[in-house]
């Protein structure tokens, strides 16, 4: 039997609202993607610093062992280090050199990151020493000097690889070398910062770079960053100024005396560079520096004051 004519419209009409309907459901599930995705990309880098992720990468490195120049388990953490800026997007350069020691010639290897195309021309140098500290007859793994400063670079490196045009006008640096075998002079200790320093100085490149931040000690869990006395006083004041907009100051303040560190050789060569160490650590070169002594709040609160001011000082 011939269906009616208003029972046609009807169903017509019937079809057109479920249409109607699929369709205002197909905006308003793309509304609350976009709106998710904006959110996404509206996060800022401070709130995405992972201490605990950066805790980890100390972790793999103390998992290694004691991490002096020229052993098996310092090339073990560099292989460690290149894959993971490898696997955020940046290209590692092995800056290989030999330097006379108190114990003779010893080989290290600075780790440069860069990210981008090649023709990428970073201005802002971050840093860390990964090596340890030498011992003839006691185990020391650094997990605070030289492994807390090195979990924050590389979760900074993950970070500001989400942000492709910040991440572009960085350079990281891991320095081999930052520890004297017998006392910091001009001829021990720093290996690794004195002859990148050098190299930029003899190539005339130093004046590429607008400054640079340097971590070292930063996972002590009662932290306490003491900045040199002698800081760069524009770099300073931004360092405060990041901390108080993350309501972090109290963990900011100086030293009381100068502190010989990676920084030391950026700023003789004319690079502005502040050194973020907390020098208050009772296991300071001793056996006891291990994980138990540092957390991941600390290395939070220092990756996320960091990149707070480059996000928002660094390049202004």
């Amino acid at each position: 039997m011939p269906a009616k004519p208003g029972f046609l419209c009807h169903r017509a009409r019937s079809a057109r609202s479920t249409v109607a309907l699929l369709a205002l459901g197909l905006l308003a599930a793309c509304d609350r993607t976009n709106s998710q995705s904006s959110q996404s990309t509206q996060r800022k880098i401070w709130e995405d610093f992972s201490g605990e992720k950066a805790l980890a990468h100390v972790q793999a490195m103390v998992d290694f062992g004691p991490r002096p120049p020229g052993t098996e388990a310092i090339e073990k953490t560099r292989s460690y280090l290149v894959s993971q800026l490898e696997s955020a997007g940046w290209k590692v350069e092995r800056q290989g050199f030999s330097d006379e020691t108190p114990r003779g010639k010893v080989q290290f290897v600075n780790l440069i990151a860069t990210f981008g195309a090649n023709d990428a021309r970073p201005s802002f140098l971050v840093c860390s020493h990964y090596d340890t500290k030498t011992f003839d007859k006691a185990r020391f793994v650094g997990a605070n000097d030289g492994g807390s400063s090195t979990g924050v670079l590389v979760e900074l490196a993950r970070v500001l690889a989400e942000r492709p045009e910040l991440a572009r006008k960085v350079e990281l640096l891991f320095f081999d070398g930052e520890e004297a075998y017998e006392a910091f002079t001009e001829t021990d200790g720093l290996y690794g910062s004195r002859y990148f320093a050098k190299q930029l100085a003899a190539q005339d490149k130093a004046k590429l770079f607008r400054g640079g931040l340097l971590f070292d000690m930063v996972g002590d869990k009662s932290l306490t960053i003491t900045l040199p006395p002698d800081s760069p006083p524009e770099l300073a004041r931004d360092i405060f100024a990041s901390a108080d907009a993350l309501k972090l100051r109290k963990h900011f303040t100086y030293f009381d005396r100068d502190i010989t560190d990676d920084h030391t050789p950026l700023n003789e060569a004319g690079i502005p560079t502040i050194d973020l160490i907390d020098f208050d650590y009772s296991p300071w070169h001793t056996p006891e520096d291990t994980m138990d002594k540092i957390g991941a709040e600390s290395l939070r609160i220092t990756g996320a004051v960091a990149a707070y001011y480059l996000s928002e000082l660094a390049f202004k």
